[in-house]
């Protein structure tokens, strides 16, 4: 379940992945405030991602950024629709590997949240797909009050065990519980499947997590 910090339940993430993830949760999960402002307090022109920015700058960004908590950015639109669409994905470098949740949510085909989550140094992807699933439906339940729901996503894993009639199919996670909870608040709620081919705006937020949970040795 979601703690008072609304943190997700992530895997086991090396030090500095987790703190990564502690920053990440300041801001909700949005990726691209959390990263500027790492960024930011990275010294020189290095940042999160650059080659040059040694694991010493990064901690000390980090715990730069936590002590001062999250400043203010606009989180995309408002959303005021009743009607929403909630594209779900998690990714795993070599399944297992370093795995990320990404989860993008749409009112009239706009983004109101792009997020992302590390998972796991070692994970699958299914788990990240579960993750992913969590990470959007918190937020959106959080934000949105919808009334309707579609969810787009990928994974027949969990299409199959959230909305089929297997009861053995799927994983035990620890997302199952809030999961469960989030779409038992929502009076409406529909899926799609989505194909290899079919454009899903969560993939590179779920790409960007995996990396993020490949910072640091572990």
């Amino acid at each position: 379940m979601v703690g008072e910090t609304g943190r997700l339940p992530t895997e086991t993430l090396s030090p500095l992945a987790t703190r990564v993830e502690e920053v990440l949760a300041l801001y909700g999960y949005e990726l691209r405030p959390a990263i500027d402002a790492i960024d930011d307090a990275v010294p020189g022109y290095g940042g999160l991602f650059e080659p040059q920015t040694t694991d010493t700058e990064l901690r000390a960004a980090l715990e730069e950024v936590t002590a001062a908590g999250p400043r203010s950015f606009r989180s995309t639109r408002e959303c005021t629709a009743s009607e929403i669409v909630l594209y779900v994905d998690g990714s795993s470098r070599g399944n297992p590997g370093p795995a990320g949740a990404g989860a993008v949510v749409q009112v009239a085909d706009e983004p109101v949240a792009r997020l992302g989550c590390p998972v796991g140094s070692r994970t699958g992807n299914n788990l990240a797909e579960y993750a992913a699933l969590h990470l959007g439906l918190k937020t959106l339940v959080t934000r949105c009050e919808p009334e309707s729901v579609e969810v787009r996503i990928d994974s027949m894993t969990v299409i199959d065990d959230i909305w089929g009639d297997d009861d053995s199919a799927g994983l035990d996670t620890p997302h199952d519980a809030a999961i469960d909870e989030y779409l038992s608040s929502i009076p409406a709620i529909d899926w799609t499947h989505l194909a290899d081919s079919d454009p899903n705006p969560a993939d590179a937020r779920a790409t960007v997590a995996a990396d993020l949970a490949a910072l640091g040795p572990g």
